[in-house]
C-alpha cells in the first residue's frame, strides 16, 4: 500500500498554502460577493488541481480531476469532467461507477482494486488499479460533484487519504 509513504503533513501544508495564495490572487476580496458562483467554482477547481497535482504525482497518484453533476440531484443523469491533470479522461460518465456512487451517496469511496468493481468500473485508463473519490458538497451539504484520484498501484489509497483530500476541498471552498 502506497498511502503510508505520502507525507501528508508536508503535502497538506504545501497545497493549503498554495490554494490560499492563489484564491487571493485570482478572486480578490472585493470581488467575492459579485463573482458568479459557477465561475468561482471553475476557478477554485483549477486552483486546487494546480496546487495538488505537482505534490501528489510523485506519491502514487496517476491522475486527478473533478467531475460535476450535469443537473442537481436527484435529477442528475451524468457527470462532466472539469479541471484535471495530467490528461483528459472520459466525459460524460454515467452514475454507475465509483464517481456516480460517491456523488449519489455523498460519501467518499476508497477502491482498493478497481477490478473488484466489475461492470461498475468506468475505465478511462486501463493502467489504473485503485481509486479514491471524495464528494464536493455545497453549502447545504448536497453533492454537486466529486474529486477523483487514480493510481497505477493496487491499494494506493485509504481513509487517511480521503480525509486529507476532504479537508483540502474545504480549504479551497469546494466543499462544506
Amino acid at each position: 500500500m502506497l498511502s503510508p509513504t505520502r507525507p501528508w503533513k508536508e503535502i497538506h501544508a504545501q497545497i493549503q498554502e498554495q490554494i490560499q495564495d492563489e484564491i487571493q490572487a485570482q478572486i480578490p476580496k472585493e470581488f467575492v460577493d459579485v463573482i458568479d458562483p459557477e465561475q468561482e467554482r471553475q476557478i477554485l477547481m483549477q486552483v486546487f488541481i494546480a496546487a495538488a497535482w505537482p505534490r501528489l504525482k510523485d506519491h502514487g497518484v496517476s491522475w486527478i480531476g473533478f467531475y460535476q453533476a450535469d443537473l442537481p440531484l436527484p435529477h442528475t443523469t451524468s457527470m462532466l469532467l472539469a479541471a484535471r491533470e495530467p490528461k483528459a479522461a472520459c466525459s460524460p460518465i454515467g452514475l454507475h461507477g465509483a464517481c456516480g456512487t460517491c456523488l449519489t451517496s455523498g460519501k467518499f469511496m476508497v477502491v482498493h482494486d478497481v477490478a473488484q468493481l466489475g461492470d461498475n468500473y468506468i475505465a478511462c485508463d486501463p493502467r489504473d488499479k485503485s481509486e479514491l473519490v471524495v464528494p464536493c458538497l455545497d453549502r447545504t451539504g448536497n453533492p454537486w460533484g466529486v474529486i477523483d484520484l487514480d493510481s497505477f498501484e493496487v491499494g494506493s489509497f485509504d481513509s487517511t487519504d480521503a480525509l486529507n483530500v476532504q479537508n483540502l476541498l474545504k480549504v479551497a471552498r469546494l466543499s462544506k
